[in-house]
């Protein structure tokens, strides 16, 4: 026994902390070569600082505009699966030299971070500290690729190591380390002390070694981690873990594995164990569950919950703006969430009313400085001119910031009325997001269809410029509606009008009868019915799910004008009944 207790110990002393043995091609030893990529600032194969090569020298990336199709597009230039998250901020550590790229903007599909459009090589206005940063998807890596010369092949065998392990720890064969979970039950006892339960587990200090937690490597033989009564329970599921690297995570075991995976230091448990409690974050109305877990995730580490917590925060932004916790909302989270395009939003003049109202109600807290800053993330360009027009009599913040406010309504005027003025052109250039839109679900910018409401024949009434038209359409079997948008939202493109259809085919037959080419269904369709297009605006057309009525549980890209529903939701959402909105976004390139 003694001789198999050893020979298990050595192969997990072989077995790596964070469970999975991966192919790591990406590091090799031959030359580079212009456009390559790597990941540097960490000791995990699949993540770290994006570098890439540019004339013999690596250098890092700008995270503005970073995005999840920019990590997927390195991700799968180092030959991974894919990607779980694009982290910003410099988090992933934050580098010395040159800054190569920055407003990278990536489709998703390039083979390389070079295809994707981004400012000239070296041009940027950012500092180290905004260094660009991916987690890549480990899952099912490609063992046989065979891209770069030199690679290493690894072999796992972790499943039979795994099985065995696990028998070792629950045999309690030869341990000789004592783990024990302590929980105060609230009871005081007659010496006023608060009653205590505890659970002792018996591990093996040669196992516990690998993790630094236990201290079990300087001589420790027993250990105390206190959690609460509910998190007791998971106490010998989650030790183990160490053994085996394989645990059950179910939706109320969740969060405790989450925590105790922090404490203890599991990285790789905390990431996967984050994306099961995402899965939950439509479940609260009131908005409290998901500002409150933003919160835990940017204090437990945890960027792939924290990111999941901002996404779904900004899809629904209308909402949380209508919540308890928006008067209260953390000043950290609301800047972030001023800074994305993924923002659902009305239109650019909500966004400034709304953060009005919230500086306002904490004006008290927040100095002049945090109120211009957050003033700046507004895109004024964006707002209609006459909207600016009344910004000096309407505005709950003109006179507090009146060159602030005047200054931006400048530059917004000139953007409207004078777009190719040199000033501007200099902005554009630079891809400055003020003159980008967000989001915009006003009727102005999108159209809906409600899936279950749809037939297949409608009568669609739609107003076009001071007149009304009535389109009698009877497409066979997919759902149709027509929105009139003007080809961009500045004053000297109004009159160029441009008109769209939209098309929701649920089944692969209506997209036969259409003559449409689906590569999975339900699909959507957006076309321009009229060929009004100049060459420097392009579309980034989005469409949006919107599950029950209640929450947007999926934002997709149109590619040729086609967006496939993808069925991996983003939030699972109980039917396959939605509003799906499509919205018109244009911008100059």
């Amino acid at each position: 026994m003694f001789t198999k207790l050893l020979a298990a110990i050595f192969l997990a002393l072989l077995y790596s902390s964070e469970g999975e043995c991966v192919l790591n091609n990406h590091k090799s030893s031959r030359v580079p070569k212009e456009g390559d990529v790597r990941l540097s600032d960490s000791s995990i194969p699949s993540e770290g600082r994006v570098e890439i090569y540019h004339h013999m020298q690596w250098g890092s990336v700008c995270d503005d505009n970073w995005d999840l199709s920019d990590a997927q597009v390195v991700c799968r230039q180092l030959n991974f699966q894919g990607a779980k998250a694009a982290v910003t901020w410099g988090h992933l550590g934050q580098a010395y030299g040159r800054i190569w790229l920055d407003n990278v903007n990536c489709r998703g599909q390039e083979h390389q971070l070079v295809s994707c459009r981004s400012s000239n090589w070296g041009v940027h206005d950012c500092e180290h500290e905004e260094d660009a940063g991916v987690i890549c998807d480990t899952q099912n890596y490609d063992s046989t690729q065979r891209t770069q010369s030199n690679s290493i092949h690894s072999l796992d065998h972790s499943t039979s190591l795994s099985d065995n392990l696990g028998k070792l720890f629950d045999s309690g064969t030869a341990c000789d380390f004592l783990i024990t979970f302590q929980t105060s039950t609230g009871t005081k006892q007659e010496d006023s002390a608060r009653e205590e339960t505890t659970t002792t587990i018996c591990a093996h200090k040669a196992i516990l070694m690998l993790y630094p937690y236990f201290n079990a490597s300087v001589g420790e033989n027993n250990i105390t981690v206190t959690v609460n009564t509910t998190c007791q329970s998971f106490s010998t599921s989650i030790i183990r873990y160490l053994y085996t690297h394989q645990i059950n995570v179910t939706n109320s075991s969740a969060m405790c594995l989450h925590q105790l995976a922090s404490e203890f230091g599991l990285r790789k448990l905390l990431e996967d164990v984050g994306q099961v409690i995402s899965k939950s974050l439509p479940n609260d109305a009131s908005f409290y569950s998901q500002v409150s877990l933003y919160k835990y995730a940017v204090e437990t580490k945890d960027l792939i919950l924290r990111d999941s917590c901002i996404q779904y925060l900004a899809w629904n932004f209308q909402n949380l703006t209508r919540s308890s916790v928006w008067a209260n909302l953390p000043l950290e989270l609301l800047r972030v969430l001023l800074t994305r395009s993924d923002l659902v939003v009305p239109d650019e003049y909500f966004v400034l009313q709304i953060l009005e109202g919230w500086i306002t109600n904490n004006s008290s807290s927040l100095s002049s400085e945090n109120q211009v800053d957050l003033l700046r993330l507004v895109r004024f360009p964006m707002i209609p001119s006459e909207k600016l027009y009344e910004l000096e009599t309407k505005s709950l913040l003109f006179s507090a910031h009146r060159d602030l406010y005047r200054d931006s309504v400048f530059k917004s005027y000139q953007f409207n009325f004078l777009l190719y003025s040199s000033l501007i052109e200099s902005e554009l250039d630079k891809e400055n997001d003020n003159y980008r839109p967000r989001i915009y679900t006003g009727n102005t910018w999108s159209i809906a269809i409600d899936s279950s409401k749809s037939s297949p024949s409608q009568r669609l009434h739609h107003r076009y410029g001071s007149g009304s038209h009535l389109y009698s359409q009877t497409p066979p079997s997919s759902s149709q509606k027509l929105l009139h948008t003007s080809l961009h939202s500045i004053v000297v493109c109004e009159d160029n009008k441009v008109t769209w259809a939209a098309n929701i085919f649920k089944t692969s037959n209506e997209c036969s009868r259409e003559g449409v080419h689906c590569n999975s269904v339900p699909a959507a369709r957006l076309t321009q019915q009229n060929n009004n297009l100049r060459r420097n605006i392009r579309f980034e057309n989005r469409l949006l799910l919107t599950c029950q009525n209640r929450y947007i549980c999926q934002i997709q890209a149109f590619h040729s004008d086609m967006a496939h529903i993808d069925q991996a939701l983003v939030y699972p959402c109980p039917d396959d009944n939605y509003i799906y909105t499509f919205v018109v976004r244009p911008e100059f390139v």
